[in-house]
């Protein structure tokens, strides 16, 4: 068996370690305590995870090995797991050090249902269609979103990462992202945040609260359905 990297590696799955390398650039900006970046990172991560299987279908990559999906999966860990982690308890660690146990806690029950969400992805994506479980970038678009719209609340954001952990590993299906109109606002929306379009209502970033609305609505909607 051929075993050398450059006979595994596609031009899609160069757009995957970039989303590899925004999430890791997030968790930095984390430590560093820079929580705008940080947030601003993890939506150009899902951006580039948006489009990875789109570049792999128009270059028409056969991929024998699946070695895609996996780096696709290894990269979707650190910058919608790991990147969100980081960046609550770097925030609570900061401005509420007394939570710090707590967020700790959070923390490690994020990436572990992370992991699980997405271990069972590979196993049974070839034989089950669409998604089991809540999927991991709405971890990541989640808590960016609420921190980038301006009422960020730390007690509030740690309750919903421990139920958006729980949705990850639930066995309800998700519907893709289907609302066409939604979709583009929502796209709209983002390119303004990453832009820093001052579209503002008193201190309520508006586009950045369109993408979290939209994002829980999609989070509870599909679960209580």
């Amino acid at each position: 068996m051929n075993t050398k990297i450059q006979d595994f590696i596609a031009i899609s799955d160069v757009v995957s370690l970039m989303n590899l390398l925004c999430g890791v650039l997030s968790v930095i900006m984390s430590i560093r305590q820079d929580f705008f970046t940080a947030a601003i990172l993890m939506i150009f991560s899902l951006l580039f995870d948006s489009v990875d299987g789109w570049v792999a279908r128009k270059t028409n990559r056969i991929d024998e090995y699946e070695f895609g999906k996996n780096i696709d999966s290894l990269s979707d860990i650190v910058s919608f797991g790991v990147a969100p982690a980081v960046f609550l308890y770097s925030y609570a660690l900061l401005n509420t050090p007394y939570l710090e146990i707590p967020a700790i806690i959070v923390t490690s029950f994020i990436v572990i249902c992370g992991v699980l969400r997405l271990t069972r992805y590979n196993v049974i994506s070839n034989e089950v269609k669409g998604f089991i479980g809540f999927p991991i970038p709405g971890m990541a678009i989640i808590i960016a979103a609420f921190y980038l719209s301006g009422l960020f609340n730390i007690y509030l954001a740690m309750i919903l990462a421990i139920v958006i952990s729980l949705a990850m590993i639930c066995n309800r299906p998700y519907e893709k992202f289907g609302n066409l109109y939604l979709l583009v606002l929502n796209c709209i929306c983002l390119l303004l945040v990453v832009l820093q379009v001052p579209l503002k209502i008193y201190f309520v970033n508006v586009p950045a609260l369109i993408v979290l609305l939209t994002s829980l609505a999609y989070l509870i909607i599909n679960l209580i359905k």
